[in-house]
């Protein structure tokens, strides 16, 4: 009768997956892993704008003017305004998206409950924007800020721009479940070209002695 029973429920467990014997830790199934995921990957990409933004900015400026406190304080104006920029686009966004689904509870009747509370906030968003970008901003902004040499400087921001972009692609990859390789080359791609090309034009205006 045992051996019936057994049979009974791996035959019910085997229809139905959603059925999982033994003992379920409540706190882990109450974990939102994709709204984690969601917030972990807008940090990368905070993070990674801020560092491709930052890094080519400052490339430009060494390429007219090859002092070391104008590379540096190109870098921390860039800091400044990206931080500023994407801390206010953020909060705009989610509270836009804060008032239609505060709207869709209300057509539903379901304003007040645990809905509302679960909503985003918009001030923890642009905080949480705001600060992903400036610690990608800082790596290339640091790297340059001890460096005499002009040439050594420009390597230095274009090697650890490099590094730090291809550790932002793996931890994307990671997140978003990808190809690693494939990921981490894109984006280093990406910031390179971003770094070359302003570099390149803004080297236009030195040779014409703009």
């Amino acid at each position: 009768m045992a051996v019936n029973d057994t049979k009974l429920v791996a035959v019910a467990d085997a229809e139905n997956p959603a059925v999982v014997c033994g003992d379920v830790d409540e706190s882990e199934s109450s974990i939102d892993f994709t709204g984690r995921a969601n917030w972990l990957r807008a940090a990368v990409l905070g993070a990674n704008d801020g560092l491709v933004s930052t890094a080519s900015l400052m490339l430009g400026v060494s390429a007219v003017k090859p002092e070391a406190r104008a590379m540096v304080v190109s870098g921390f104006a860039g800091l400044l305004a990206g931080a500023c920029s994407m801390a206010i686009g953020e909060y705009v966004s989610v509270c836009s998206q804060r008032d239609v689904e505060i709207a869709e509870l209300d057509q539903a009747g379901k304003r007040g409950g645990d809905e509302e509370k679960a909503l985003p906030s918009p001030a923890q968003a642009a905080a949480a924007s705001a600060l992903a970008f400036s610690v990608g901003a800082l790596l290339p902004l640091l790297a340059a800020g001890f460096i005499v040499g002009y040439n050594l400087r420009v390597a230095v921001v274009v090697v650890v721009a490099t590094l730090a972009l291809a550790a932002f692609g793996c931890v994307g990859a990671v997140l978003g479940r990808a190809p690693v390789a494939r990921s981490c080359a894109r984006v280093v791609v990406g910031g390179l070209a971003a770094m070359a090309v302003t570099f390149g034009f803004m080297r236009l205006f030195r040779a014409s002695g703009v």
